[in-house]
């Protein structure tokens, strides 16, 4: 059975809304289990951002809390917009040095995150609240 234009775009866009969501709560879930949110907020100490261990603990709950809630398509907008800044945060702390490549020709580069952040941007686009015609 084929759906029809409208629901398989908006299927499509939950399928990919929804993986997201789980590969964002899961990096919070790996940093809490590793207990890396201590050694994440000493490298953003280390890379002079104030208050690194505060951020540890934003990003990380931030990951836990809205994660799900991005997964159950409520607000996607904001949610998506603040992991997309996270993500960017990331590869200018850490995936950019490291080059482009995952794998392969190099290692840890930023080519993932660019594609979650290209991910996210598009589900917020796609959850913008609609314009008021009411003037």
């Amino acid at each position: 059975m084929h759906a029809s234009g409208k629901h398989a775009n908006a299927q499509a866009l939950a399928l990919i809304r929804s993986a997201l969501a789980a590969l964002l709560f899961t990096h919070g879930v790996a940093r809490v289990m590793a207990d890396g949110v201590t050694p994440f907020g000493a490298f953003l100490d280390s890379r002079g951002l104030p208050l690194g261990i505060g951020i540890a603990w934003f990003v990380t709950v931030f990951e836990l809390l809205a994660a799900p809630v991005l997964a159950w398509g409520r607000a996607v907008t904001p949610i998506a917009l603040v992991f997309a800044a996270i993500y960017a945060c990331g590869i200018w702390l850490v995936h950019a040095p490291a080059g482009w490549f995952v794998v392969g020709p190099g290692r840890n580069g930023a080519e993932y995150s660019v594609l979650i952040i290209v991910c996210l941007l598009a589900n917020a686009w796609a959850h913008r609240p609609a314009k008021s015609s009411v003037r």
